[in-house]
């Protein structure tokens, strides 16, 4: 029992802000007619105010972000049509990450290859840990496990970096670009603002907590390996 108090406010830290940011986003999904235009209409006009006509606005399944390699802003189906406070703020924040990316914000950049070199570390990280006990067990090197299994970790640790560097990146995108932009010339409505500051706060907190699960996924392999 002594240890159930800290196991609930581990998981507490690791899903907590995940579901609050869902329950924010649906909340201020209503009222569906709050803006004459929609989402992917505010993220056009924004990005061509910020002479980045180049820069795409495309509607996807793959959930809302920028993608600084094909240089498109890209938004669920929900946000690009959507005429909701969540769907204006939600494409204001991802057009944030356009223009760090055209201003050379350096965080970003880290990220973006932080990204395409942990996607394959990532699998072989894994494919280490599985591996460590049976090389070891074969070689009958103990030195030979550990340092695979330290490898491993490594491996996987990239993840959590990656998303520990993206919450500076996610809190500059929403509140150094994306709110400044949504107070200018009127776009968001007076009352909408200390709504419009809490969504972007939710926004940015969901990174924390991809970085404590990474970090949980790491102790989770640490504790199969020891076994």
């Amino acid at each position: 029992m002594h240890l159930l108090l800290p196991v609930l406010i581990l998981v507490a830290l690791i899903f907590g802000p995940g579901l609050w940011v869902r329950r924010v986003m649906s909340r201020y999904s209503s009222p569906g007619d709050r803006y004459v235009g929609t989402g992917g209409e505010l993220a056009r006009h924004l990005l061509d105010k910020g002479k980045l006509q180049s820069v795409r606005v495309e509607e996807s399944a793959q959930g809302d972000h920028y993608d600084p390699l094909e240089k498109v802003v890209r938004l669920t189906p929900e946000k690009f049509n959507g005429h909701s406070l969540t769907a204006v703020t939600v494409a204001a924040h991802e057009v944030g990450h356009a223009l760090q990316d055209a201003n050379g914000y350096a965080p970003l950049k880290i990220r973006t290859r932080l990204v395409m070199l942990t996607r394959p570390l990532e699998r072989l990280g894994a494919g280490i840990l599985m591996a460590a006990p049976l090389i070891g067990a074969l070689t009958r090197a103990p030195s030979v496990s550990v340092l695979m299994i330290l490898g491993g970790l490594l491996s996987l640790g990239t993840t959590a970096l990656v998303h520990l560097i993206t919450l500076p990146t996610e809190l500059d995108a929403s509140f150094a670009r994306a709110l400044p932009l949504l107070r200018q010339d009127g776009i968001l409505k007076p009352a909408d603002l200390p709504h419009a500051r809490r969504l972007l706060k939710a926004a940015a907190l969901t990174y924390l907590s991809a970085s404590l699960a990474s970090l949980l996924n790491i102790a989770r392999w640490w504790a199969l390996v020891r076994r």
